[in-house]
């Protein structure tokens, strides 16, 4: 052929035997990665076997352990078990908190007459209000309950019922329901970050995604009902929780309308709220939904405050014994409230003293009913408690508790220096004991009309008296 086909052709030839020699090498590499692979995978699949015949021999060594060493394990859950009951029964009891009489006078006349309408307790930080408050956990009777119902319900009585128990103590003819266990009282303690959804209730989102229903998860409203509410630092908390929270323990019922779901439901509770008043101050709308209130102050007494001290570190340094110790005083507290709610009933206030009671709250300028209606009750509650041989309320015994129903309820006046404690306990002498009152204030203005009449008469005798050195500007 031509030289230029000749040089054509062999310039084919070279590039086709580069082509497939390019390929070839490519092809080997591709056959020597597969290899590296296939061996990776044989290796990965040894060593997981390997792996796992470790894994079941452990698990073999862990069956042989725990089928010869049975009583050890059974011991160790015991211990544990014990732990944790004396971890959860490791509060400072109730009876030994030293001073602070009127908080714990209120807090159990709350828990004789539930109805009273809960406590607020403002005061100093550190003076051991939370701990009062949670040693309230011992001394509440235990309550029965529909075992598996998330509201406390009661198995017999209808009033004390969640949504589901009714339906069915309905359809069981009104006898009482199955399941029915006994459990402590609870104490539910409300903290600052909790939202609306939380305290009401809400959707219930597992329910929603994996069934595709509607249904209602409680809230805390619910697990504090037949038990105690504790909000601390309760002026912090915004308004709209805490007109929630109010307005569920005044009514006893919490209603719940959102996302195409309503459910009422009873929410019967002990609404106990503190905090310190140098953090903000609370509304005076809120305030009023509160039945009590006590204001809290540091212990100046010297030995009180040694006997407070010796208490909590013998307390810290064997809370087991020490609990021991005052079981034998807090049995004898829980025996006289539970003595004093079956008395309750009993006790009665005279018409006269009705009477001198809404005169008094409306001396005071109490807005409202719920001053009048709280002294009733709290007064009550006081008698079947502190004197249990009388069934009468008498004017001594609304005088031991008429500033902490309407202290609160009063109107604050910033520029008034006189405490609204004092306020109240001047205006109860001169509405109870009108005669002594009267006496007192005409003996009063007396020695008033007695001290101006002398002041007088040395003037007149004397008219430099009583004036400084060159104060006087008249003639010799």
């Amino acid at each position: 052929p031509p030289p230029h086909f000749r040089s054509l052709s062999s310039t084919w030839w070279m590039s086709s035997s580069t082509s497939l020699s390019a390929g070839s090498s490519r092809s080997s590499r591709s056959l020597r990665g597969s290899s590296q692979s296939s061996s990776r995978s044989l290796r990965s699949l040894r060593s997981s076997s390997s792996r796992a015949g470790v894994f079941g021999a452990r698990q073999a060594g862990h069956v042989r352990a725990t089928a010869t060493d049975a009583p050890r394990i059974e011991k160790t859950e015991n211990a544990k078990q014990d732990a944790m009951t004396r971890t959860k029964r490791a509060v400072f009891p109730f009876v030994r908190v030293v001073g602070q009489d009127q908080v714990k006078t209120a807090l159990i006349l709350n828990m004789v007459d539930p109805k009273i309408g809960g406590v607020l307790i403002m005061g100093d930080r550190g003076t051991g209000k939370s701990t009062a408050v949670r040693g309230l956990t011992t001394l509440l009777p235990e309550i029965d309950v529909v075992e598996g119902d998330a509201y406390n319900s009661s198995p017999s009585d209808p009033e004390l019922m969640g949504p589901d128990c009714i339906d069915a103590f309905r359809e069981n003819g009104g006898e009482p329901l199955p399941n029915a266990t006994t459990v402590s009282t609870p104490l539910v303690e409300l903290p600052l970050g909790a939202t609306e959804d939380r305290i009401c209730g809400t959707i219930d989102i597992e329910k929603a995604l994996a069934q595709g229903i509607k249904a209602f998860e409680p809230g805390l409203l619910a697990k504090a009902h037949r038990g105690i509410l504790y909000v601390d630092e309760v002026n912090l908390l915004d308004d709209n929780i805490v007109d929630v929270v109010l307005d569920s323990a005044a009514g006893g019922w919490n209603t719940v309308e959102r996302e195409g779901i309503s459910v009422s439901h009873p929410a019967q509770f002990i609404l106990v709220g503190s905090g310190n008043p140098d953090e903000g101050e609370m509304r005076p709308q809120l305030l009023d939904r509160f039945g009590m209130s006590v204001e809290v102050t540091t212990i100046m007494n010297s030995e009180e405050r040694v006997q407070l001290v010796k208490e909590r570190r013998a307390f810290d340094n064997d809370p087991e014994s020490y609990l021991e110790a005052v079981m034998p005083e807090e049995e004898d507290l829980r025996k006289r409230i539970a003595e004093a709610r079956l008395r309750l009933d009993s006790v009665v206030v005279p018409r006269p003293l009705k009477v001198k009671i809404a005169g008094l709250c409306a001396e005071l300028g109490v807005d409202g009913l719920r001053g009048d209606l709280v002294v009733n009750r709290v007064a009550r509650a006081y008698v079947a408690f502190s004197q249990p041989e009388k069934t009468e309320v008498e004017a001594d015994d609304v005088a031991a508790i008429v500033s902490n129903c309407l202290n609160h309820r009063m109107r604050k006046d910033p520029l008034d220096p006189i405490d609204g404690g004092y306020k109240v306990a001047m205006m109860f002498r001169k509405i109870f004991t009108a005669d002594e009152w009267e006496a007192e204030q005409a003996a009063k203005k007396k020695a008033e009309e007695e001290a101006a009449a002398k002041a007088a008469a040395e003037a007149k005798e004397n008219p430099r008296a009583g004036k400084k050195a060159g104060a006087w500007g008249g003639l010799p």
